[in-house]
């Protein structure tokens, strides 16, 4: 049987678009003599759709989009996709989450999801009802299993929230299944790509048989899709992985109970060059599914972090459309405007300079009878970053850019943001990468992705400062990036407790402090712009702690 496995970037809500771009797949398929055409989780509606699949002609529109791609095949092809459909075969929630297989212009099988996710950013049992039977398929004579994404992901997750006591993949070869196909939505971190295919290989051994593993690709809001589709044959070889944050398909030929592709294994990337690919994609998606602009507008400080942000708009929404601020104060240091002109010219994004001395001035001398007698502190340093926020929402406004914030996770972390201030923006681009992890990427970019020195070296070596007072480091007040960068990962991805950090880093009163910092800086995040997500466990939806709590204050 000569299959096609699609990796797919569709947008959450367009049904009318999705459903064309899977009918031209097929189409193009039956041409190329394609027997079988799998495309990923959910593709119809695109992941996540969320409170979308509440809206009843959200569902009425998706039913007439699995009628209408039904009845664009023929009896030479099978597609087999993902969308929602309604549960009128028991009680429970109003949904499943479905593979639909159609041939010769018709539905002819329906496959429900069995293991529905409720951890990080899923929150798939709010909606769809869960799967209790298990029956392949037969397919040009070939009894296929169909999973649907967490169905194969069975405790086997980057973090072990908790374990299934089912295995769909293992019931199914019960059931007489030759082959095991996936069609999912399984969102992107750093580490996801080893333990992807560690997964399936460890099913394919298991369960001895081939596994054909179609995945999304794109951004949706936060959430970043890598694609990294591919097959296991069930002694574990891999064939036919795709590249990473790309739209494509491969080929292969199911014989003899195995495998075979022509097509060569995408070459794996690092960590450096996955987060940037990662980022980029992110912003380019977020803007061409928003439909919000085609412009973008950051302020360009000098320093790594907006240096980062200014060559990912770059790549993502193109340098003619990126326009850079720098806005120095009476506090801020040579190097952060020309270092700021020199990266601009590099990037060929347009560059302008507007001064905050005078707003930040007249703010001092407003509120001067109200801080009479009181020394200079956090609220004259925090004037400076509103004013500066002041100055690109206007810009934002008056222009209609995108405001980029240029935020890292270290210091989201740790409450090192002013809120209404440099929090500003409608996407925030780093908000998911730790400092130690900004200047990786930035070496990586001038070493590797352009060869040259592109992001000036000042920038890279000099000492981080959010330059609000005189000769201000962020060492003042907080240990060193790789020592802090330890302890946030350790908390925050790991959920390691106060006695397991401060035996890693040999300073409970250090953890303690950073701990704190983390908890009590709960409310700014919460009134942060989006940010796109890298890791397993990200700022954002994905992770639900309360702001007014008590368990801070007694560990």
């Amino acid at each position: 049987m000569q299959i096609r496995n699609v990796q797919f970037n569709p947008t959450v809500g367009d049904i009318k678009g999705n459903t064309q771009h899977i009918i031209n797949h097929i189409q193009k398929a039956e041409k190329d003599g394609i027997q079988l055409i799998l495309f990923p989780e959910l593709s119809v509606c695109g992941y996540p759709p969320m409170d979308l699949l509440e809206r009843k002609d959200f569902i009425k529109r998706t039913e007439d989009a699995i009628k209408k791609i039904a009845a664009s095949t023929n009896e030479n092809v099978v597609a087999i996709f993902g969308a929602p459909v309604r549960n009128e075969v028991t009680k429970g929630r109003p949904l499943f989450n479905a593979a639909i297989v159609v041939n010769d212009g018709r539905v002819q099988n329906t496959i429900f999801k069995t293991l529905l996710p409720t951890y990080d950013v899923f929150d798939e049992f709010r909606y769809f009802e869960q799967n209790t039977v298990f029956k392949p398929v037969d397919i040009n004579g070939i009894s296929v299993g169909i999973t649907i994404c967490e169905d194969l992901w069975n405790n086997e997750n980057e973090i072990e929230y908790h374990t299934y006591s089912i295995n769909p993949a293992d019931e199914l070869k019960k059931a007489g299944a030759q082959i095991i196909v996936n069609i999912s939505a399984s969102p992107f971190t750093i580490k996801k790509p080893e333990l992807r295919v560690a997964m399936l290989q460890n099913h394919a051994k298991s369960l001895r048989l081939p596994i054909l593993y179609s995945n999304q690709v794109g951004a949706n809001t936060e959430i970043l899709f890598d694609g990294d589709s591919l097959a296991v044959n069930s002694d574990g070889t891999v064939l036919g992985r795709q590249a990473l944050f790309s739209e494509g398909y491969v080929d292969f030929l199911y014989d003899d109970a195995k495998l075979t592709t022509n097509k060569e294994n995408a070459s794996a990337t690092g960590k450096e060059e996955r987060i940037f690919r990662a980022l980029v994609c992110g912003l380019r998606d977020y803007m061409e599914k928003t439909k919000i602009s085609k412009e973008v507008v950051l302020g360009l400080s000098g320093g790594i972090d907006s240096a980062l942000v200014a060559v990912i708009a770059a790549e993502a929404a193109g340098a003619k459309h990126v326009h850079a601020v720098t806005m120095p104060s009476r506090f801020s240091s040579e190097g952060s405007v020309s270092d700021s002109a020199i990266l601009a010219k590099n990037l060929g994004i347009h560059f302008d300079e507007i001064p905050v001395k005078n707003v930040y001035d007249s703010f001092i001398e407003t509120l001067a009878p109200s801080f009479k007698g009181l020394e200079f502190g956090v609220a004259e340093e925090n004037l400076q970053s509103r004013s500066r926020g002041v100055i690109l929402m206007a810009l934002s406004n008056k222009f209609g850019y995108l405001l980029l914030n240029t935020g890292n996770k270290s210091e989201m972390a740790v409450g090192y943001c002013t809120l209404y201030g440099d929090m500003a923006g409608g996407l925030s681009v780093l908000s998911d990468v730790y400092k130690t992890e900004v200047y990786a990427v930035c070496r990586w970019l001038n070493a590797e992705y352009f060869k040259k020195e592109v992001i000036p070296e000042a920038i890279l070596t000099k000492p981080p400062s959010a330059e609000l007072r005189p000769d201000q480091k962020d060492t003042d007040s907080l240990p060193d990036y790789e020592i802090l960068d330890t302890i946030l990962r350790m908390y925050i991805e790991n959920q390691s407790s106060l006695a397991e950090v401060a035996e890693k880093i040999g300073d409970e009163t250090l953890a303690r402090r950073i701990l704190r910092m983390v908890d009590f800086n709960e409310y700014k995040r919460r009134q942060a712009a989006p940010g796109l997500r890298v890791s397993a466990k990200a700022f954002g939806f994905g992770r639900r702690l309360p702001i007014a709590q008590q368990w801070t204050s007694q560990h």
